[in-house]
């Protein structure tokens, strides 16, 4: 009771785990509209949505919409490979890209889309042998070793990969078998001006008029078996995949998000928000700030800087700008403090029973001494990362290690030659999206933040060294520094590498850059990571035990577990929602939208000319809601990072949107779910199809699909 009184759990909140869908939600789903069954979204003895869904790359979501190994994510799930590809002759980035048959189609190596084969418990094998008496290295080592058995024998006999994932901070485990193709190509993509619109001013903001897609295709061998790239590969034939519906949504209709969210911390004791929310995201606010401006300077003055840094840029800006409305979020919903009255209610039901005085009355105090040291030493690194390795020379100037290390060794011959055949190539992807000037910038600002910023025990020996035979004039060594570096210019670093001997070695340790790079390395793993290391797990122990005490607290109560880059379902309905006193925004935004916001004189707002033209003609097609082409719509589903580019399904299964974003007043449901306000923001399938068939003439892309009217 006191649980649900202080944090209680929204019908519309959660990451549910799909193997549990029939036992915990199934009929709360179809109370809310969903027409379907558990097995039509999760099940091993048929097809179903969890074969369509898959893991984009490292750290989005897309899914499966033909028969043809055709998938969509988000456009900024895509953007580094349509920037990749794109140059001043090719400017993907600006002007859009779309393959007009098979054979136009770009290859993206290294690019990898992973899909869930099956998912079971596998709690009593991990936690065989862990006692309450194991300190929390032994624990942790003993946990790993198990983990390693049960990933090994879940891939004995395929070509399977298998993790083991901690649940309800260790409470359960489950087993991943996943599939893994590594030949995705690059399809289509919107220009910029569409995929991207808004740029970071409307980044995490309601209304938004961002068609935020790209397409793909997966590829397999003859046998539909995962390959390396070949062009004898053919186009991959999923056992799913999802129909797409043109009948649009309305206010109240049953959403479900389908994806792979990165990380959440609901059930964290306040220590923990506080560290982050008054400790740690406001100095790492501060200095992407910094970098945001320095890099926005240079691309407003130079196309190919633009080309260069956009996905940089994005990848900066797009947490910063998160944190900044999780940290306003948390405050206007006193998260702090509910959180701290929830805990002293928690205390007084802990002292009231010896027993659970006993196993519990320790957790809280213990929490507390050990966050003192944890939020010191995560800030440290976080700061060390973001100022010393936030340089790009000083973080590339790392890659030359490997070589030192073989030469140390006196390796032989040919292991020397094939390094530095590897360095060499990678310093063409480094160099192409590298700009000496903006760095040099760079350089001077974090140094001087950093040394104004992080108490000054805590600095790298080597950034005091230099600090100090400069005088704390950081401007005045720029030049030099970047004059006299190998790592700063892509010909004298290849004729360095090409002429490496064993007197290269000492002069790379002079290099001022390298210098910076390596001391920093050696300072955070010789005296941050370790004391940060043991503090983590003496903290992942108590959060075994405090999840523990919350479950007996609310018997009741149904629990879902932590977002942790596993396949999870949440689901909701289309809600508009009141942004503050008086302002009420609707559920969906439509063209008529983008063409009120057209600014040619501002890069993220240059509305293309060939979508005015379409609006001005009302060339819609049959795309169109009301008289005018939707773009996005909001709906209560929980989401967070990793959620972008998830199917968002109807209560018939169907395709209706791509989940892309989340509104500014609801960004802080990674800690702290607002019913009021937390708002899921997609894309809608209909103006997706609307790009690709009336903007772009791709229209042969929908005949493989299969579109409901």
């Amino acid at each position: 009771m006191l649980l649900t009184t202080f944090f209680p759990l929204s019908a519309d909140e959660g990451m549910w785990i799909p193997l549990l869908i029939e036992k915990y939600n199934i009929k709360l789903m179809q109370e809310k509209g969903f027409k379907l069954t558990a097995e039509d979204i999760y099940s091993v003895n048929q097809a179903s949505m969890k074969d369509a869904v898959l893991q984009f790359g490292g750290g989005c979501t897309g899914e499966l919409i033909s028969s043809q190994g055709l998938l969509i994510t988000n456009h900024h799930c895509g953007f580094s490979q349509i920037q990749r590809h794109s140059s001043i002759e090719h400017d993907y980035i600006t002007n859009g890209f779309w393959a007009m048959s098979a054979q136009e189609e770009l290859a993206c190596p290294g690019l990898t889309i992973t899909i869930l084969k099956w998912m079971e418990d596998v709690t009593d094998q991990v936690l065989n042998g862990v006692t309450d008496d194991l300190d929390a290295s032994e624990r942790d080592e003993r946990i790993r070793n198990n983990m390693t058995v049960i990933q090994k024998k879940a891939v004995e006999g395929n070509n399977y990969r298998a993790s083991v994932r901690p649940f309800f901070m260790g409470n359960q485990y489950f087993l991943f078998v996943n599939e893994t193709f590594r030949d995705v190509r690059l399809v289509g993509a919107p220009p910029s001006a569409i995929g991207k619109f808004g740029g970071d001013t409307d980044n995490w903001v309601w209304p938004r008029h961002t068609g935020d897609f790209s397409l793909f295709r997966v590829y397999a061998d003859k046998d539909n078996k995962p390959a390396e790239y070949s062009e004898d590969n053919v186009p991959y034939k999923p056992a799913y995949s999802f129909p797409l519906s043109l009948k649009g949504v309305k206010e109240g209709d049953f959403t479900m998000v389908f994806g792979y969210p990165g990380s959440t911390a609901e059930y964290v004791p306040s220590y923990h928000i506080d560290m982050f929310k008054n400790y740690i995201n406001p100095k790492i606010i501060d200095i992407r700030t910094r970098k945001i401006e320095i890099i926005n300077e240079g691309m407003n003055s130079d196309p190919l800087v633009r080309i260069q840094y956009s996905s940089k840029v994005a990848g900066i800006s797009n947490a910063w700008k998160k944190w900044i409305g999780e940290i306003q979020g948390l405050e206007k919903m006193n998260t702090i403090a509910g959180k701290q009255e929830y805990e002293a209610k928690l205390t007084e039901w802990i002292e009231n029973n010896e027993s659970n005085r006993l196993k519990y009355n320790n957790i809280l105090p213990a929490y507390k001494n050990l966050y003192e040291g944890l939020k010191v030493y995560n800030l440290v690194s976080y700061y060390t990362t973001e100022a010393i390795f936030g340089v790009e020379a000083i973080n590339f100037s790392g890659v030359i290690r490997s070589l030192i290390e073989l030469y140390e060794k006196n390796s032989p011959a040919e292991m020397i030659a094939a390094e530095k055949e590897n360095l060499i190539a990678a310093s063409k992807g480094f160099f192409r999206n590298f700009n000496q000037g903006i760095d040099k910038k760079l350089f001077v600002a974090l140094m001087k933040m950093y040394d104004e910023n992080l108490e000054q025990e805590w600095h790298t020996p080597e950034f005091t060294r230099l600090k100090n035979s400069v005088k704390g004039n950081f401007d005045g060594v720029a030049d030099k520094i970047y004059g006299k570096s190998i790592f700063t210019d892509e010909i004298w670093f290849n004729s360095f590498i090409a002429g490496f001997n064993a007197k290269s070695v000492n002069k790379v340790k002079k290099d001022p850059l390298y210098k910076l790079s390596n001391d920093a390395g050696n300072f955070l793993s010789l005296k941050v990571r370790p004391e940060l290391s043991r503090l983590s797990l003496e903290i992942q122990k108590l959060n075994k035990d405090y999840m523990t005490v919350q479950m007996e607290f609310d018997k009741d109560r149904i629990f879902y577990p932590d977002a942790n880059s596993t396949l999870r379902v949440s689901y909701g309905n289309v809600k508009g929602y009141f942004s503050r006193d008086a302002v009420y925004y609707t559920h969906y935004t439509t063209v008529k939208g983008i063409i009120e916001k057209d600014n040619p004189e501002i890069y993220d707002y240059d509305v293309p000319d060939r979508l005015k033209e379409l609006y001005v003609n009302k060339d819609f097609g049959r795309y169109i809601q009301n008289g005018e082409v939707p773009v996005c719509f909001v709906a209560n589903n929980h989401t967070t990072g990793g959620n972008s580019g998830s199917p968002v399904i109807n209560a018939e299964g169907h395709l209706i949107g791509i989940n892309f974003d989340r509104a500014w007043e609801g960004v802080a449901s990674d800690m702290a779910y607002n019913p009021e306000q937390s708002r899921n923001i997609s894309l809608d399938i209909r103006y997706v199809l609307f790009i690709i068939d009336k903007f772009a003439g791709a229209g042969y892309l929908l005949d493989e699909m299969q579109i409901i009217e």
